[in-house]
């Protein structure tokens, strides 16, 4: 038969049964988790943004000094 895996969380440096904490616990656990990917989300979203960004002015200042050379 398989075993059940127990759902363990450490929280300084202390593990916790998540089946035993209570349904707050439960919560506030969920908040966290959640919390945490939509920063992780956001890091990826940011570093698009910069890579993006960081590429048109690249393209704008070719762009400018193609314009100086042609005049």
């Amino acid at each position: 038969m398989a075993e059940k895996q127990k759902n363990v969380i450490t929280v300084n440096e202390k593990e916790y049964n998540v089946d035993d904490m209570t349904d707050k616990q439960k919560v506030m656990l969920a908040h966290v988790q959640d919390l945490e990917r939509k920063i992780n989300t956001t890091r990826f979203n940011l570093d698009q943004l910069i890579v993006g960004r960081e590429a048109f002015a690249v393209d704008l200042a070719n762009d400018l000094e193609k314009d100086q050379e042609a005049a």
